[in-house]
């Protein structure tokens, strides 16, 4: 594996790291009382985990193929984005959005199948 891919790989699985703690944030700040704030940080991030597991990861039982899966990424991490943005972490949306919706087009052109 070369050093350029491998770097993108590993951008690439931050990045879906990133999601899950995104959406655990946006969970955390939608609602005040503490129960359901708790229950949404921990819904979102499931939800996400389920959708990948299903339909995107390499050995998903259910693996969409090129371009659906790509639309289902971009999902994902945009809505994601937009959650962070619209509780207030607007900066921090656009870094995560820009670089994760950016490796998951990367990882197509430099390595494809993944």
């Amino acid at each position: 594996m070369s050093g350029g891919r491998g770097t993108l790989l590993a951008i690439r699985f931050l990045s879906e790291l990133a999601l899950l703690a995104v959406l655990a944030v946006v969970g955390a700040s939608l609602v005040d009382p503490l129960a359901p704030r708790v229950v949404l940080a921990i819904a979102l991030p499931a939800a996400a985990i389920a959708v990948w597991g299903l339909f995107v990861a390499p050995k998903a039982s259910r693996r969409l193929d090129d371009p659906t899966r790509l639309v289902v990424e971009l999902v994902l991490f945009g809505a994601a984005t937009a959650g962070l943005a619209a509780v207030g972490h607007v900066v921090p949306a656009l870094v995560f959005g820009v670089v994760a919706i950016g490796a998951a087009l990367l990882v197509r052109r430099y390595s494809p199948g993944s």
